[in-house]
C-alpha cells in the first residue's frame, strides 16, 4: 500500500512541475493565458498529492491499533477512558 501511495505522490508531483516547466518554456510563446491557465492547474496538484500520500489504506495500521506492548496498550486505554484506571 505505501508503494502504491508514494508512486501516485510522485507521479501528481511530477505531472506538476511538468505543467511549470512547459507552461513558462514554450506554452507561453502561444499563449500567455493558457500557460496561466496551466499554472493554476499546477498549483492544485501538491495538496490532492499530499492528501493521496497521506491517505490510510484498510490494511495499514492507525494510531488507536493495538501496539502488541500489553503495558503501553493499558495505559492508552486508561488514558482514553476506555478503561477505568486501576483495572
Amino acid at each position: 500500500m505505501y508503494a502504491r501511495r508514494r508512486r501516485a505522490y510522485f507521479l501528481l508531483m511530477g505531472g506538476c512541475l511538468f505543467l511549470f516547466v512547459s507552461a513558462w518554456s514554450f506554452v507561453r510563446l502561444w499563449s500567455v493565458e493558457a500557460a496561466v491557465a496551466m499554472c493554476v492547474v499546477a498549483m492544485v496538484i501538491p495538496p490532492v498529492a499530499a492528501i493521496v500520500a497521506n491517505r490510510r489504506g484498510p490494511d495499514d495500521r492507525w494510531w488507536d491499533d493495538p501496539s502488541g506492548d500489553s503495558k503501553s496498550d493499558e495505559w492508552w486505554d486508561e488514558l482514553d477512558g476506555k478503561r477505568p484506571p486501576g483495572d
